[in-house]
């Protein structure tokens, strides 16, 4: 009880009447005691941290990409199976701007946020307020690191990159040099970065037959990504591969179809979806890098979960390290029937 006492910072009554819930200690010196009494193993049954109604705001941009709608239905589904003091709203943006995302995370009224935001300095600040006033974030699908978010829950995009890199490096002939585009929403999205990247270290350590044409920036819009994707196809017709590491694949298709180059590419890009999922079917697709929509939900909302003091969230113990693993999908793997 003392090395508790010491750790969290109180006196050793406090402890005793926090443990024994004798009540007159605030919230937060509760979760303190509570949190230190967990990190130090106290052997004993301890009461739960959070007897009021837990408020959680989950940010998510452009409910127009399937991803995001897909995260947007599993947060809603979780918020019914879950302990019902955790409170889920879900904050849809039409836009993704990083002044667009702070000001909806700076909403009064929440007690956690859990948000998609880009790499940002604004996000930054907007994180290290919320973290000093008591509201800590989880980042979910791509992550802000060396903020003061409490947890990031989503994949290793590097790792999905390279894993990309490594099937375009198996799947063509290393006696046909050839050139690999790369369409991407934009840089600034850590998750969009990370693909790059483990993409083009894979390609230039291990895959001397390919080389990068191209960074095609469509802005997740399946219109300009076409437009675009045509005209670098005119630039680089040695293009037999293609990696989406967005959500524009309506576009990448299209693009192909067009059949601008002398043979159709091999497409590898993310999420499993019902136009992914028919595109895979007919051959247009090769490989889509699913990243489990369902298991980043979870795992975010445990993760506030054990921070808070609830039962149940035992997945989730610091330090929080995101362990969700991204899925491949071919055209012989694909589940019985379509995503909705």
């Amino acid at each position: 009880m003392a090395d508790v006492a010491e750790r969290a910072g109180v006196a050793p009554a406090t402890v005793d009447r926090v443990i024994n819930e004798r009540g007159n200690v605030s919230e937060e010196i509760s979760r303190r005691v509570l949190t230190a009494a967990r990190e130090l193993g106290l052997k004993r049954l301890l009461p739960s941290t959070h007897h009021r109604i837990l408020r959680v705001n989950v940010i998510l941009a452009r409910p127009e990409r399937p991803l995001i709608t897909r995260m947007g239905v599993e947060m809603r589904r979780l918020g019914q199976r879950l302990d019902s003091r955790i409170s889920i709203h879900r904050t849809m943006l039409k836009y993704e701007s990083p002044e667009a995302i702070a000001e909806a995370m700076a909403r009064p009224g929440f007690d956690a946020v859990i948000v998609d935001a880009p790499d940002h300095p604004l996000i930054h600040s907007t994180i290290a307020d919320l973290s000093k006033a008591g509201h800590p974030v989880v980042t979910i699908i791509s992550d802000v690191p060396d903020s003061a978010r409490l947890a990031y829950a989503g994949i290793d995009h590097y790792k999905a990159g390279r894993s990309a890199g490594y099937f375009l490096g198996r799947m063509t002939p290393p006696t046909r040099p050839g050139k690999v585009m790369i369409l991407c929403h934009h840089i600034g999205f850590q998750a969009h970065a990370e693909r790059i990247r483990g993409l083009t270290d894979h390609l230039a350590a291990e895959v001397p037959h390919l080389e990068l044409a191209e960074i095609v920036r469509g802005g997740d819009d399946p219109v300009v990504s076409e437009a675009k994707l045509r005209e670098a196809f005119k630039r680089h017709p040695e293009t037999v591969g293609i990696y989406n590491a967005g959500a524009g694949n309506r576009g990448v298709v299209a693009a192909m179809k067009a059949d601008i180059l002398p043979r159709r590419p091999i497409f590898i890009g993310h999420e499993l979806t019902a136009f992914t999922y028919q595109s895979l079917r007919e051959g247009t697709m090769t490989l889509t890098i699913d990243q489990s929509p369902e298991m980043q939900s979870q795992y975010a909302l445990e993760v506030l979960m054990n921070h808070f003091g609830f039962e149940g969230a035992s997945h989730a113990e610091p330090p929080y390290t995101s362990n969700v693993p991204f899925l491949l999908y071919g055209p012989q793997n694909l589940p019985d029937t379509p995503p909705a």
